[in-house]
């Protein structure tokens, strides 16, 4: 059994409503076809409640049992757009822009549903960009009272399960911070290894990456990396982790005898967290297309409630685990 199965089996004991608002999306429908039929979260769509059923009916879609809202015609709407307004009054907008970004703008829309409690959490991306599906969580979601910064995580599963947590791994951040601070690294690391326990149930043992092993090079970006692991070790004792390393030092044993022999972490790292956004994308990127590796994400962390992005090439399946993990994050929020 993969690690989504696993983890769709976890979400069956606590049903979630998750709020997929892109509907348009011939995927989206088709995964939440795939999510009511497997029973482990509840769709909502967002969308004309006509349109969405002639664009499913036209492709043979079942959407028989899965709700569907129009933010025009939504119950509680005006509430919405009171609450709304409230949020974002500060920032210049008014009650006008607030009732036009509630009814025309579907992800804002889905965001308020999970701040207000009617659905649990929310799966965007697989057409608008990242900073679209993001912006709004930043804005209405927030970051958790005792996070200082919200982040972003990839679940990989490798079709090798010799590396890795039976061929799993967290890459960190991948979707969210351009180019962290060694502080924001620390705390990327300290959210991950939680993420890492919650999905793996089990122990992270983190790698912070480098072009450098253990001061093999010196430079500013080498040195960013080298003091956070530092500040981490001081703040979070209790984490296994070590840096920095380069990617063949963390997870290959051979190569960490070699130049990290000292380092308990190096050769078994399940948990990677990445200098700077272009090398966690790129990474990603290059794991899931020449290793056939499965990748979902990005998902975020450090939210009061979880708000997951997609990558635009998401497959149908990519939606499905998603959507999984979104709901086995909302679990937790409850435990909180």
């Amino acid at each position: 059994m993969n690690i989504i199965e696993r983890i769709k089996q976890r979400a069956r004991k606590e049903i979630k409503k998750i709020v997929l608002p892109e509907a348009q999306d011939i995927r989206i429908l088709r995964a939440a076809e795939l999510i009511q039929k497997e029973e482990f979260a509840q769709p909502i769509l967002i969308g004309k409640v006509k349109e969405v059923i002639e664009l499913a009916e036209k492709n043979h879609i079942n959407l028989e049992n899965i709700e569907i809202i129009d933010p025009k015609e939504f119950k509680d709407l005006e509430l919405l757009i009171e609450r709304f307004y409230e949020l974002r009054k500060n920032k210049g907008i008014s009650m006008e822009e607030a009732k036009k970004i509630m009814t025309t703008d579907y992800i804002y829309f889905g965001n308020m549903l999970v701040k207000e409690d009617y659905a649990d959490g929310l799966v965007c991306g697989s057409i608008c960009t990242s900073s679209d599906s993001l912006r709004p969580a930043l804005q209405i979601i927030k970051t958790a009272d005792h996070v200082k910064v919200a982040s972003s995580f990839f679940l990989i599963e490798l079709e090798n399960k010799i590396l890795g947590k039976n061929g799993c791994f967290i890459y960190s951040d991948c979707g969210m911070i351009q180019n962290p601070t060694s502080e924001e690294l620390v705390e990327i690391a300290a959210a991950s290894a939680q993420t890492f326990q919650l999905l793996l149930e089990d122990e992270a043992t983190i790698a912070l990456l480098s072009h450098s092993t253990m001061g093999s090079s010196n430079c500013l970006n080498q040195e960013k990396v080298a003091t956070a692991v530092s500040m981490a070790k001081m703040k979070y004792p209790h984490l296994n982790l070590d840096g920095e390393m380069q990617f063949d030092a963390a997870i290959i044993p051979e190569v960490a005898k070699m130049k990290a022999p000292n380092s308990k972490v190096a050769g078994h790292a399940n948990c990677l967290i990445f200098p700077n956004l272009d090398a966690g994308n790129i990474g990603y990127k290059i794991t899931q297309r020449l290793a056939n590796a499965n990748s979902y994400g990005p998902m975020t962390q450090g939210l009061k409630k979880p708000i997951n992005d997609l990558s635009r090439g998401c497959s149908v399946e990519d939606i499905v685990g998603v959507v999984a993990i979104t709901a086995l994050q909302a679990q937790k929020k409850n435990i909180e």
